[in-house]
């Protein structure tokens, strides 16, 4: 087999190097905005663009799709009912039900 030649980064030559530039800007939030974004966090490193895109995905689906919506929001109206009233399973009574 014959030994792959090497560019002056250290990468053979037939490894293909893909480069992207994202095409950035600034904008000014309210420290009340940023920590209502912090909420929709759902790891650490989450960018704040990746929080704007997933919360742009639910507006336009429930724009695109409003029944499907507001279904969704009667389903966790009253799952958290069900939590306030106490009618839930906590983690140890599922995993006793799950042999875990």
């Amino acid at each position: 087999m014959p030994k792959p030649e090497h560019t002056g980064l250290n990468i053979p030559k037939y490894t293909k190097v893909y480069v992207m530039y994202m095409d950035v800007c600034t904008i000014r939030l309210h420290r009340k905005t940023k920590s209502h974004l912090d909420q929709y966090r759902e790891y650490r490193n989450e960018s704040y663009d990746e929080v704007v895109m997933k919360l742009v995905g639910i507006a336009k689906a429930a724009k695109d799709e409003p029944e499907l919506s507001r279904e969704a929001v009667e389903k966790i109206e009253a799952a958290r009912k069900r939590i306030k009233a106490g009618d839930f399973v906590t983690e140890e009574e599922a995993r006793k039900r799950l042999g875990l």
